[in-house]
């Protein structure tokens, strides 16, 4: 791996995908802003794990759905003077059946899509000048890589609202891809199940167990993928290994959408 000294922020990082991403960019040399909402004890668990892997780290609390906190989140970036990456990984869901429609209120629209489309929108536009740095830097495209989900490609998931927020969140990185470039390259991963605590603690131990269970014995490639898994993807779209990708949709399901959701749940 390159140890080029990339330099990165990664939101919702304290556990999970964003973290798992974190400490594999830290074993590589990278500097990293990890961000955190509400979990500060294991944002620092997992700054002293990048810490001892030999990563420079800096630790930042802010909830992306606020303009304010994301421009306080890339302020933590500006000593750096550049951006090789933004990986915008925070996300929320209310857990609901897709038929039960009372069971979504606007309310409950508004505050998913202020975290998982608007946040993202904000973070790429709070980034925008040190992620042009960095390409100026680099002589290369920047990168920003979202998070997304299966459920905005199938229109299946934990709800309706999370679903529609994740397709809304496809539909955005095309558009910034268009208008970014060439300094600065938008990507996206879709991935499937992921067997991290936040998915246990939307559906419980019992559901995620049949879940795992389904999609180890029921997917093509016969795995239930881990944060590492599919944190490598991730790591691979922000660095200069994919310097020639953008717009892109990258879906991660172990093959599921060969054979149809309707044996595991998407992430």
């Amino acid at each position: 791996m390159s140890k080029d000294g990339l330099k990165v922020i990664i939101t919702g990082s304290a556990s999970g995908l964003g973290a798992a991403s974190a400490a594999i960019l830290a074993k590589e040399g990278a500097g990293v802003v990890i961000n955190y909402s509400s979990s500060k004890k294991e944002a620092e668990q997992t700054a002293d794990l990048c810490r001892s892997a030999g990563g420079e780290v800096v630790v930042v609390q802010g909830d992306v759905s606020r303009d304010e906190d994301c421009k306080k989140i890339v302020a933590a970036a500006a000593s750096w003077g550049k951006l090789d990456a933004l990986i915008n990984n925070a996300g929320i869901t209310k857990h609901n059946a897709h038929d039960n429609l009372d069971g979504l209120s606007a309310e409950d629209f508004q505050r998913i899509y202020s975290v998982n489309t608007i946040g993202p929108y904000q973070m790429v536009r709070a980034a925008r000048a040190l992620l042009e740095a960095g390409s100026q830097a680099s002589g290369r495209a920047s990168s920003v890589v979202n998070v997304s989900s299966v459920a905005g490609i199938a229109g299946f998931g934990s709800s309706v609202a999370y679903a529609a927020s994740k397709g809304a969140l496809n539909a955005m990185t095309l558009s910034l891809a268009r208008a970014l470039a060439p300094k600065i390259r938008v990507n996206a991963i879709c991935p499937g199940f992921i067997d991290t605590p936040w998915f246990t603690k939307g559906r419980g131990e019992e559901v995620t167990n049949l879940i795992r269970q389904a999609v180890s014995t029921g997917s093509p490639l016969q795995v239930a993928s881990k944060a590492e898994d599919i944190a490598e993807v991730v790591c691979f779209l922000a660095r200069p290994q994919s310097a020639h990708m953008t717009g892109e949709i990258v879906r991660i399901d172990a093959g599921t959408h060969l054979i149809g959701y309707s044996m595991g749940r998407p992430r």
